[in-house]
């Protein structure tokens, strides 16, 4: 029964950290979370933060995976992605954009990560078409964090978070489809 009850407190304790790092991932992107944060946003002293994870990557890691195969887990992610997105950027998202054009090691950065949430919408879609689909909305979103954020469209100075977020709701209702 004492071993029943510590694994259920490790699997309690690990999706504290877990829901606390996927909120820090959000807020503050990878550069800005720190181990400390994170835990301290769980309740946990940081050393229990790495028992669990092994480091701050492998936890960032597990924090961005969808569920495989739930295309509504998929939709709500991403209108809570596209929420991010039309705040203000952090620093750290702002710079790696801004450098992805001419600074080669910003571009890898940039390629290796929209490849890993191409993949990982992929995994949580059906159809034959689930990987242009997830292609077509990284690259969507990567699109309206430029036209916003850098080149300042004038159309978003008329339209309300809210609308956008409206209107983006067909959007993630049409990726999440069955083919």
């Amino acid at each position: 029964m004492t071993e029943t009850s510590r694994a259920a407190k490790r699997a309690r304790t690990a999706q504290r950290i877990l829901d606390a790092a996927r909120q820090e991932f959000a807020t503050r992107g990878f550069e800005g979370a720190t181990i400390r944060g994170i835990a301290a946003a769980a309740g946990v002293d940081a050393s229990l933060v790495m028992q669990h994870y092994g480091s701050k990557a492998a936890l960032f890691t597990t924090a961005v995976q969808l569920p495989s195969d739930d295309a509504k887990s998929a939709a709500e992610h991403l209108l809570e992605v596209l929420a991010n997105r039309l705040r203000e950027l952090p620093p750290e998202t702002a710079a790696l954009v801004r450098s992805m054009l001419t600074v080669p090691e910003a571009a890898d950065s940039m390629r290796s990560y929209l490849d890993e949430r191409v993949d990982n919408l992929a995994r949580s879609l059906e159809g034959d078409d689930a990987h242009l689909r997830a292609l077509i909305t990284v690259s969507g979103i990567l699109g309206l964090t430029i036209t916003q954020h850098f080149l300042k469209l004038r159309a978003f100075d008329d339209a309300s978070h809210e609308s956008l977020l409206q209107a983006a709701r067909g959007w993630t209702e049409y990726l999440s489809r069955d083919s």
